[in-house]
């Protein structure tokens, strides 16, 4: 049996960041909660929003969340009122002083979690899961990727029995640490049961540069 380990876990600290970036020792369960509550405040509240990810950082009192969308102007509304409107609701959530921050997705197609929601929605709409995959893995090459792998789990087209079906174009070198994998996980919520969709985007290689250090000898710091 092999192990599989998830591609952004295995990079965090080379060249991914953590989405939670704070440390407790006594407080850590409540913290962890906490972040779960808003995490999926922020998803109910911007379903159609196209909400990548949500990073947290925590100061004392304060919480400081950036909120990582493909529509920025779904989120902030007119004048930045449903801003403020969120805020609030989070701020009522945790009982702290929250700061929200909107950050840009520029390129949806080469975000996997937003590439897994778009195939997750076409199935929940009926669209042939064929289609819907080979679609997204067409838009995503073009967008520039260097590979991709969309897998799909569950009752496919109706069937009676559940199977598995995985389509890849380009390459995926998910044993190199120093190439940029993108990692998302959704799932489509049909009449038939759920369907669960995972997507792998390859970006490149993140070579680490040469930094000149006292006493003439070299050293590498990753970038990222």
């Amino acid at each position: 049996m092999g192990n599989k380990v998830h591609p952004v876990g295995l990079r965090l600290g080379l060249n991914q960041e953590w989405q939670a970036r704070w440390f407790a020792e006594k407080e850590y369960a409540q913290f962890l909660v906490e972040d779960m509550k808003v995490r999926r405040a922020l998803q109910d509240k911007y379903r159609e929003a196209g909400i990548s990810r949500v990073d947290i950082e925590r100061q004392s009192n304060t919480i400081n969340v950036t909120l990582h969308t493909s529509r920025p102007g779904v989120v902030i509304g007119r004048g930045g009122q449903r801003v403020e409107e969120v805020r609030q609701i989070l701020e009522e959530l945790t009982g702290k002083k929250v700061k929200l921050t909107i950050e840009e997705v520029r390129q949806p197609e080469l975000d996997a979690y937003l590439v897994a929601k778009g195939v997750a929605e076409q199935m929940e709409r009926r669209i042939a899961f064929r289609r819907a995959i080979k679609q997204a893995i067409a838009r995503t090459i073009q967008s520039g990727a260097k590979g991709i792998r969309i897998m799909c789990s569950g009752r496919l087209g109706g069937a009676e029995i559940a199977r598995r079906q995985t389509l890849k174009e380009g390459r995926l070198p998910l044993q190199t640490l120093r190439a940029n994998i993108d990692f998302g996980l959704c799932e489509a919520r049909t009449t038939l049961g759920r369907i669960g969709v995972k997507v792998w985007i390859y970006k490149g290689d993140i070579i680490p540069e040469k930094v000149q250090v006292s006493g003439g000898k070299d050293a590498t710091a990753n970038k990222g």
